[in-house]
């Protein structure tokens, strides 16, 4: 899949099992990775982080596959899920952070566009999040609240 505001194609990326059926190897059981993703939440970590654990401590390849759950199913259902979703806030954490770049350096060019790309992405987001009831429909993204927060 290509990226949003270059012409690279973005291939770098670890890649997806493309087989969707539970791994002999896997030894543990639904229940065992539900506790697992619970436990990893309360914690603090975020979903792509217990994925990543997940992967690279236990061996398991895909949460949908062995728990016949997706991961947000599964932290919904123990009343764990975020209020905003994981890749907004990564996005919006991006925009803040260019912001107090720019103060500091008016003349950046490069990075004024690069905050207006990172900044059209997350209204595209939240437009997404929005029509699927996700966030709440009078949430706005704007940059001087962003700052505060």
């Amino acid at each position: 899949m290509g990226r949003m505001h270059t012409h690279r194609h973005g291939k770098s990326h670890s890649i997806r099992p493309h087989v969707l059926t539970k791994p002999e190897w896997v030894k543990q059981s639904a229940d065992e990775i539900e506790k697992m993703v619970v436990k990893y939440s309360k914690d603090g970590m975020t979903p792509s982080q217990i994925g990543i654990k997940l992967r690279d401590q236990h061996a398991i390849p895909l949460v949908k596959v062995v728990a016949d759950k997706t991961m947000g199913r599964i932290l919904e259902e123990n009343g764990l899920r975020p209020d905003m979703p994981e890749d907004l806030e990564n996005m919006v954490r991006k925009a803040i952070g260019l912001q107090k770049h720019l103060k500091e350096n008016h003349g950046d060019r490069r990075n004024i566009r690069s905050l207006e790309l990172i900044e059209a992405k997350v209204h595209r987001l939240s437009v997404y999040y929005k029509k699927i009831g996700r966030i709440p429909r009078t949430w706005k993204y704007k940059s001087v609240v962003a700052q505060l927060e």
